[in-house]
Protein backbone atom coordinates (compact mmCIF):
# COMPACT_ATOMS: atom_id res chain seq x y z
CA UNK A 1 0.00 0.00 0.00
CA UNK A 2 0.65 3.66 -0.82
CA UNK A 3 1.57 6.29 1.97
CA UNK A 4 2.33 10.10 2.02
CA UNK A 5 5.07 11.41 4.60
CA UNK A 6 5.13 14.65 5.50
CA UNK A 7 7.88 15.52 7.27
CA UNK A 8 10.60 18.53 6.79
CA UNK A 9 13.68 16.23 8.12
CA UNK A 10 14.29 13.46 5.55
CA UNK A 11 16.22 12.04 8.11
CA UNK A 12 13.23 11.27 10.07
CA UNK A 13 11.81 9.73 7.83
CA UNK A 14 14.31 7.61 6.47
CA UNK A 15 15.22 5.75 9.97
CA UNK A 16 11.35 4.84 9.45
CA UNK A 17 11.69 3.36 5.86
CA UNK A 18 13.37 -0.35 6.85
CA UNK A 19 10.15 -0.65 8.89
CA UNK A 20 7.97 0.38 6.65
CA UNK A 21 9.32 -1.48 3.69
CA UNK A 22 9.29 -4.53 6.00
CA UNK A 23 5.52 -4.22 6.48
CA UNK A 24 5.00 -3.60 2.36
CA UNK A 25 4.49 -0.42 2.56
CA UNK A 26 5.73 2.49 -0.13
CA UNK A 27 5.91 5.71 1.09
CA UNK A 28 6.23 9.24 -0.71
CA UNK A 29 7.78 12.01 1.02
CA UNK A 30 6.38 15.63 1.36
CA UNK A 31 8.51 18.20 2.92
CA UNK A 32 5.98 20.82 3.38
CA UNK A 33 2.21 21.59 4.41
CA UNK A 34 1.20 22.96 0.48
CA UNK A 35 3.44 19.94 -0.83
CA UNK A 36 1.37 17.53 0.97
CA UNK A 37 -2.25 19.00 0.35
CA UNK A 38 -1.16 19.27 -3.38
CA UNK A 39 0.08 15.65 -3.67
CA UNK A 40 -2.79 14.15 -1.87
CA UNK A 41 -5.05 15.82 -4.28
CA UNK A 42 -3.18 14.42 -7.20
CA UNK A 43 -2.39 10.68 -6.15
CA UNK A 44 -4.54 8.40 -4.34
CA UNK A 45 -2.82 7.45 -1.01
CA UNK A 46 -4.12 5.05 1.49
CA UNK A 47 -2.85 6.90 4.33
CA UNK A 48 -1.24 10.30 5.02
CA UNK A 49 0.90 10.06 8.11
CA UNK A 50 1.42 13.81 8.88
CA UNK A 51 4.53 15.78 11.20
CA UNK A 52 2.50 18.70 13.20
CA UNK A 53 5.44 20.86 12.73
CA UNK A 54 6.14 21.41 9.12
CA UNK A 55 7.83 24.73 7.85
CA UNK A 56 5.06 26.25 6.20
CA UNK A 57 2.23 25.58 7.98
CA UNK A 58 1.18 23.11 10.84
CA UNK A 59 -0.67 19.97 10.82
CA UNK A 60 -3.75 21.08 12.33
CA UNK A 61 -4.01 23.81 9.31
CA UNK A 62 -3.00 20.97 6.98
CA UNK A 63 -5.72 18.25 8.07
CA UNK A 64 -8.30 21.18 8.26
CA UNK A 65 -7.50 22.00 4.23
CA UNK A 66 -7.57 18.76 3.16
CA UNK A 67 -11.15 17.86 4.94
CA UNK A 68 -12.73 21.57 3.33
CA UNK A 69 -11.40 20.00 -0.23
CA UNK A 70 -13.40 17.15 0.69
CA UNK A 71 -9.97 14.56 0.83
CA UNK A 72 -10.80 12.20 2.53
CA UNK A 73 -7.48 10.02 3.08
CA UNK A 74 -7.47 8.90 6.29
CA UNK A 75 -3.93 10.59 8.57
CA UNK A 76 -2.20 9.76 11.11
CA UNK A 77 -0.62 13.01 13.32
CA UNK A 78 3.15 12.70 14.82
CA UNK A 79 4.16 14.77 17.50
CA UNK A 80 6.27 15.65 20.59
CA UNK A 81 3.21 17.43 22.03
CA UNK A 82 1.61 15.15 24.59
CA UNK A 83 -0.97 17.66 26.07
CA UNK A 84 -4.80 16.50 25.64
CA UNK A 85 -6.03 19.91 23.93
CA UNK A 86 -3.35 19.25 21.17
CA UNK A 87 -5.04 15.50 20.52
CA UNK A 88 -8.38 17.01 21.06
CA UNK A 89 -7.70 20.02 18.67
CA UNK A 90 -5.81 17.48 15.75
CA UNK A 91 -9.11 15.24 16.46
CA UNK A 92 -11.56 18.08 15.69
CA UNK A 93 -9.71 19.33 12.53
CA UNK A 94 -10.24 15.27 11.04
CA UNK A 95 -7.16 13.28 11.82
CA UNK A 96 -8.00 9.57 12.61
CA UNK A 97 -5.17 8.95 14.90
CA UNK A 98 -2.27 11.06 16.72
CA UNK A 99 1.19 9.30 17.87
CA UNK A 100 3.16 10.80 20.29
CA UNK A 101 6.92 11.51 19.68
CA UNK A 102 9.58 9.69 20.18
CA UNK A 103 7.48 5.96 19.41
CA UNK A 104 8.04 2.89 17.84
CA UNK A 105 8.23 2.41 14.39
CA UNK A 106 6.09 -0.88 14.76
CA UNK A 107 3.83 0.76 16.83
CA UNK A 108 3.21 3.54 13.70
CA UNK A 109 2.63 0.60 11.56
CA UNK A 110 0.62 -1.01 13.67
CA UNK A 111 -1.94 2.21 13.67
CA UNK A 112 -1.14 2.31 9.80
CA UNK A 113 -2.66 -1.05 9.29
CA UNK A 114 -5.55 -1.22 11.73
CA UNK A 115 -6.52 2.39 10.01
CA UNK A 116 -6.22 1.42 6.35
CA UNK A 117 -8.90 -2.26 7.54
CA UNK A 118 -11.03 -0.05 9.19
CA UNK A 119 -11.30 2.75 6.03
CA UNK A 120 -11.84 -0.24 3.49
CA UNK A 121 -14.17 -1.72 6.26
CA UNK A 122 -12.53 -4.91 7.63
CA UNK A 123 -12.00 -5.19 11.31
CA UNK A 124 -9.34 -8.19 10.99
CA UNK A 125 -6.11 -7.80 9.21
CA UNK A 126 -6.83 -11.36 7.15
CA UNK A 127 -9.85 -11.20 4.56
CA UNK A 128 -11.20 -13.77 2.99
CA UNK A 129 -13.24 -13.39 -0.74
CA UNK A 130 -14.51 -16.86 -1.25
CA UNK A 131 -11.85 -18.94 -1.34
CA UNK A 132 -9.07 -16.50 -0.80
CA UNK A 133 -7.53 -15.27 2.04
CA UNK A 134 -4.90 -12.75 2.21
CA UNK A 135 -3.04 -11.60 5.50
CA UNK A 136 -2.52 -7.70 5.42
CA UNK A 137 0.10 -8.12 8.12
CA UNK A 138 2.40 -11.20 7.06
CA UNK A 139 1.30 -10.37 3.23
CA UNK A 140 0.47 -14.01 2.72
CA UNK A 141 -1.85 -14.84 0.63
CA UNK A 142 -4.13 -18.27 0.58
CA UNK A 143 -6.59 -20.40 -1.53
CA UNK A 144 -8.38 -23.51 -0.07
CA UNK A 145 -5.72 -23.07 2.62
CA UNK A 146 -2.48 -23.35 0.54
CA UNK A 147 -0.24 -20.85 -0.01
CA UNK A 148 -0.25 -18.63 -3.49
CA UNK A 149 3.44 -17.43 -3.93
CA UNK A 150 3.33 -13.81 -5.11
CA UNK A 151 6.08 -11.32 -6.10
CA UNK A 152 5.61 -7.89 -4.07
CA UNK A 153 3.93 -6.20 -6.91
CA UNK A 154 1.50 -9.21 -7.58
CA UNK A 155 0.37 -8.99 -4.09
CA UNK A 156 0.32 -4.82 -4.23
CA UNK A 157 -2.29 -5.55 -6.80
CA UNK A 158 -4.06 -7.57 -5.12
CA UNK A 159 -4.01 -6.39 -1.80
CA UNK A 160 -5.24 -2.67 -3.79
CA UNK A 161 -8.15 -5.38 -5.54
CA UNK A 162 -9.30 -7.05 -1.88
CA UNK A 163 -9.42 -3.68 0.12
CA UNK A 164 -11.45 -2.32 -2.83
CA UNK A 165 -13.48 -5.13 -3.49
CA UNK A 166 -16.36 -4.50 -5.45
CA UNK A 167 -15.42 -1.09 -7.36
CA UNK A 168 -13.45 -1.53 -10.24
CA UNK A 169 -9.80 0.05 -10.25
CA UNK A 170 -8.23 1.63 -13.41
CA UNK A 171 -4.95 0.51 -15.01
CA UNK A 172 -3.63 4.00 -13.96
CA UNK A 173 -4.71 3.53 -10.53
CA UNK A 174 -2.56 0.76 -10.42
CA UNK A 175 0.69 2.32 -12.11
CA UNK A 176 0.04 5.15 -9.41
CA UNK A 177 -0.21 2.40 -6.71
CA UNK A 178 3.04 0.58 -8.09
CA UNK A 179 5.15 3.45 -9.24
CA UNK A 180 3.66 6.37 -7.80
CA UNK A 181 4.67 8.43 -10.92
CA UNK A 182 8.55 8.05 -10.97
CA UNK A 183 10.16 5.62 -13.92
CA UNK A 184 6.38 4.25 -15.07
CA UNK A 185 6.77 1.61 -17.47
CA UNK A 186 3.59 1.40 -20.82
CA UNK A 187 0.73 0.96 -18.72
CA UNK A 188 -0.06 -2.15 -20.22
CA UNK A 189 2.46 -3.36 -17.99
CA UNK A 190 -0.68 -3.90 -15.59
CA UNK A 191 -2.51 -6.59 -17.77
CA UNK A 192 1.07 -8.66 -17.73
CA UNK A 193 1.07 -7.94 -13.56
CA UNK A 194 -2.78 -8.93 -13.89
CA UNK A 195 -2.74 -12.11 -16.41
CA UNK A 196 0.06 -13.26 -14.10
CA UNK A 197 -1.88 -13.38 -10.80
CA UNK A 198 -4.78 -14.34 -12.77
CA UNK A 199 -3.26 -17.60 -13.56
CA UNK A 200 -0.96 -17.93 -10.12
CA UNK A 201 -4.66 -18.00 -8.24
CA UNK A 202 -6.55 -19.94 -11.10
CA UNK A 203 -3.60 -22.65 -10.76
CA UNK A 204 -4.58 -22.66 -7.07
CA UNK A 205 -7.65 -23.35 -7.28
CA UNK A 206 -9.74 -19.75 -7.46
CA UNK A 207 -12.89 -19.28 -9.43
CA UNK A 208 -11.94 -18.27 -13.19
CA UNK A 209 -14.04 -14.83 -12.50
CA UNK A 210 -12.47 -13.61 -8.76
CA UNK A 211 -10.64 -10.90 -10.82
CA UNK A 212 -12.97 -9.50 -13.41
CA UNK A 213 -12.03 -7.25 -16.59
CA UNK A 214 -14.82 -4.27 -16.74
CA UNK A 215 -14.58 -2.53 -19.97
CA UNK A 216 -13.17 0.94 -20.21
CA UNK A 217 -12.87 1.15 -16.12
CA UNK A 218 -9.95 -1.42 -15.38
CA UNK A 219 -9.99 -4.63 -13.08
CA UNK A 220 -12.28 -5.43 -10.28
CA UNK A 221 -12.21 -8.46 -7.47
CA UNK A 222 -15.82 -9.56 -6.65
CA UNK A 223 -17.28 -12.47 -4.39
CA UNK A 224 -17.83 -15.50 -7.00
CA UNK A 225 -21.06 -16.10 -5.34
CA UNK A 226 -22.27 -13.38 -7.19
CA UNK A 227 -22.13 -14.03 -11.28
CA UNK A 228 -20.03 -11.69 -13.00
CA UNK A 229 -18.48 -12.25 -16.08
CA UNK A 230 -15.33 -10.61 -17.98
CA UNK A 231 -15.69 -8.44 -20.66
CA UNK A 232 -12.97 -7.36 -23.32
CA UNK A 233 -10.84 -4.37 -22.30
CA UNK A 234 -11.43 -1.33 -24.74
CA UNK A 235 -8.42 1.73 -24.45
CA UNK A 236 -8.01 4.03 -22.18
CA UNK A 237 -6.63 7.60 -21.88
CA UNK A 238 -4.40 7.87 -19.06
CA UNK A 239 -4.78 11.18 -16.75
CA UNK A 240 -1.41 12.34 -15.70
CA UNK A 241 -1.02 14.09 -12.08
CA UNK A 242 2.26 15.94 -11.29
CA UNK A 243 5.33 14.12 -10.24
CA UNK A 244 6.13 15.24 -6.74
CA UNK A 245 8.97 17.12 -5.48
CA UNK A 246 10.48 13.98 -3.71
CA UNK A 247 9.53 10.29 -3.45
CA UNK A 248 10.79 7.31 -1.41
CA UNK A 249 9.67 3.88 -2.94
CA UNK A 250 10.11 1.52 -0.04
CA UNK A 251 8.99 -1.40 -1.98
CA UNK A 252 9.66 -3.05 -4.93
CA UNK A 253 9.54 -6.20 -6.89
Amino acid sequence: MRILFAEDKATSARLLLPTLKKAGLSVDLARSGRNTIEMLRNYDYGIAVIDLHLPDMDGYTVVNSLRLLKISTPVIILSSLDQPEAKIRAFSMGADDYLTKPFDPAELVARIQAILRRSSGFAHPVIQVAELKLDLNSHTVMVHDQPVHLTCKEFSILELLVLRKGMAQSKETFLNHLYGGRDEPDIKIIDVFICKLRKKLQAAGASDHLISTVWGKGYILNDPKTKMFSLPSGPEIPLRAPIPEQQFQAAGD
